[in-house]
């Protein structure tokens, strides 16, 4: 690695903290109990949108009302998207025409939406029409990560309140999570990406004719629709001149801003932020990537703030830090390396003189290698899934990080909200397994952690792992699910593996390469989406619950200080081994053997 690219990665994690103190505070006041100079604001418009939608603010609800409110909410959100796709060549804003979604792709979709997973089986631009986008996908991208917000605000609630039944009102936080935080923060990126070249619009594809004529061969068919043969019994064929080329058009720009935001990461386009249209400049490039990191980081400070202590927030921050710094130089370091199969290769000059630089294959050469390897860590860390490089040509190792990053459950800054709570149950295995050590009654946050609450924080760390390596073997030993792996040996066991640990955590990116747009892997990565993300959460409010109705234990000489260098060490351990301990043997087979291979 160079000078430069330690430069940009410290670049941005500096603008990143500078950033996530302000917005934490901002966010404390937006969920705080009382009203105060936030709310007191849009109270106006808070008060029409519970009126219209029949909820009452003032209602307390019990962990199993707010879990079955938040339930049927995302439910209905996800049938809406389902019929949405299947009539939409019946609606309007549809210049091109698309016709109705598969079945199994339309369900495929809805699921990865509602769950903000934002895996994509279909190109944007060919499949889905402006209202779809708007209303059935955009509007998504904002309520689902309204929803994890929700989620976390209600489990944060769990341990601050004492000898209480109820952890909030659903409505009110996922109403506060939109109207004050996703809708201003997303208006100003989107601006931003606009002033970039980010295209905002309704106006039909437009054909322009190309810089350069080409040409490609068709076959010669016959009146009937027989390809014709020559005297020889070869297939006729034609050169057909390629004069104009088509640029897609439509309201990128605003699905853009909440993909990132909100840590959705469906692209509007089919090459997501590859694609010039979403992400024209290395600008426009850093702007996403602090957009992926700010909110998640910023719930961190909020955290703190709503607990009553901010080096709580501060300490799970560093955690999270701790963690991501190391792998994002390392996917950068792996792919400045490029492979050594080329670069060690001295018969072949041409392949040797491709690898001097660093393996450039499946970058834009507007971002280079330690943009494209710092957006993969970034978008694995979190539950985003924009990609702004072909992660299936990343090198073995490179191609290591983003996947293991998703492995870890998600919970490196991880997906709005949802990241966050998952790191809080890590965060109480680590001080029930400290309790073990010294033989107490482990304590968090002036809780005592019980039988309930472990049972409750192992079931939301270790259903995503239990999804991910029984996803993968039906995978592989189903017919239908080694019919989509194109290439063959360790490299298309990585495809499966990471199509498996994206759908499981909720983060939608893809190797590439896996046709996964087919009835089996549709229905198998949909079932893992809403299992990854519902029952989850269901269980960190049924911890949190369970935690509210506790009474506060003050700190005694032998309760674990939660917020020193100590126990982020603790942490940061346990979410690895917990990684290392379950997936080691699966990246052993993927990308690990292929890196062996290489080395032959």
């Amino acid at each position: 690695m160079t000078a430069s690219d330690y430069l940009q990665v410290g670049l941005f994690l500096a603008v990143l903290l500078l950033l996530v103190r302000p917005l934490g505070a901002y966010m404390a006041l937006v969920f705080a109990d009382e009203p105060n100079r936030v709310t007191r604001m849009g109270s106006w418009v808070e008060r029409g949108i519970y009126r219209l939608c029949g909820a009452d603010p003032a209602q307390d609800m019990s962990w199993k009302r707010y879990a079955l409110s938040m339930l049927v909410f995302n439910v209905l959100g996800l049938l809406a998207v389902y019929v949405l796709q299947r009539v939409q060549q019946w609606l309007p804003l549809n210049p091109q025409h698309f016709g109705a979604v598969p079945p199994d792709s339309a369900m495929n979709t809805a699921i990865s939406f509602a769950t903000n997973t934002n895996w994509q089986g279909y190109g944007g631009e060919s499949t889905m029409s402006y209202l779809t986008q708007m209303l059935g996908l955009a509007v998504q991208n904002f309520l689902s990560a309204a929803t994890g917000i929700a989620v976390l605000v209600a489990v944060v609630r769990g341990f601050v309140r004492r000898s209480s039944n109820g952890l909030g009102n659903f409505w009110v936080d996922l109403v506060r999570a939109t109207l004050y935080v996703l809708v201003p923060l997303s208006l100003m990126v989107a601006l931003l990406l606009v002033s970039q070249g980010v295209v905002q619009n309704f106006q039909a594809y437009v054909d322009v004719p190309v810089a350069q004529t080409t040409s490609y061969a068709e076959t010669v068919k016959d009146a009937a629709g027989n390809v014709e043969k020559d005297a020889t019994g070869k297939d006729l064929a034609r050169d057909v001149p390629v004069t104009t080329q088509t640029l897609p058009m439509g309201p990128a720009a605003s699905q853009i801003a909440i993909k990132h935001l909100g840590t959705n990461g469906g692209g509007f386009f089919n090459a997501n932020s590859a694609h010039p249209y979403e992400n024209p400049t290395p600008l426009s490039n850093f702007i996403e990537m602090l957009a992926i990191f700010l909110i998640p980081g910023g719930l961190c400070v909020t955290f703190g703030r709503m607990v009553g202590d901010r080096r709580q927030g501060w300490a799970i921050l560093a955690t999270m830090l701790v963690i991501f710094a190391p792998l994002a130089i390392g996917v950068i370091a792996a792919e400045q390396a490029g492979n050594p199969a080329l670069r060690d290769l001295a018969v072949d000059a041409h392949a040797s003189a491709l690898q001097a630089g660093g393996n450039m294959e499946g970058k834009e050469t507007r971002f280079g290698i330690a943009s494209s390897g710092l957006f993969a860590a970034v978008t694995t860390a979190a539950s985003c899934g924009a990609v702004n490089a072909m992660h299936d040509s990343l090198t073995p190792l490179g191609g290591l990080v983003p996947m293991w990053l998703m492995q870890l459950g998600e919970v490196i800054f991880g997906g709005v909200g949802s990241g966050l709570y998952g790191m809080l149950a890590f965060a109480v295995v680590a001080v029930f397994i400290a309790g073990l050590m010294v033989g107490r009654t482990p304590e968090y946050l002036g809780k005592k952690i019980e039988a309930y609450e472990m049972k409750m924080a192992s079931l939301a760390v270790l259903l995503p792992c239990v999804l991910v390596v029984v996803g993968t073997a039906i995978a592989v030993m189903a017919p239908a699910g080694v019919a989509g792996i194109a290439n063959p040996g360790a490299h298309g066991f990585s495809e499966v593996l990471y199509a498996l640990s994206s759908a499981s955590n909720n983060n939608g990116s893809a190797f590439g390469g896996l046709s996964a747009n087919t009835p089996f892997w549709n229905v198998l990565l949909g079932v893992c989406m809403f299992l990854a993300r519902f029952p989850l959460a269901i269980a960190m409010l049924a911890m949190a619950g369970s935690l509210a109705a506790k009474r506060h234990v003050p700190a005694s000489a032998g309760t674990l200080p939660t917020h020193t260098p100590l126990f982020v060490t603790l942490l940061a351990c346990v979410v690895i081994v917990v990684g290392a301990l379950t997936f080691l043997p699966a990246l052993a087979l993927g990308p690990i053997a292929e890196y062996l291979m290489s080395l032959q």
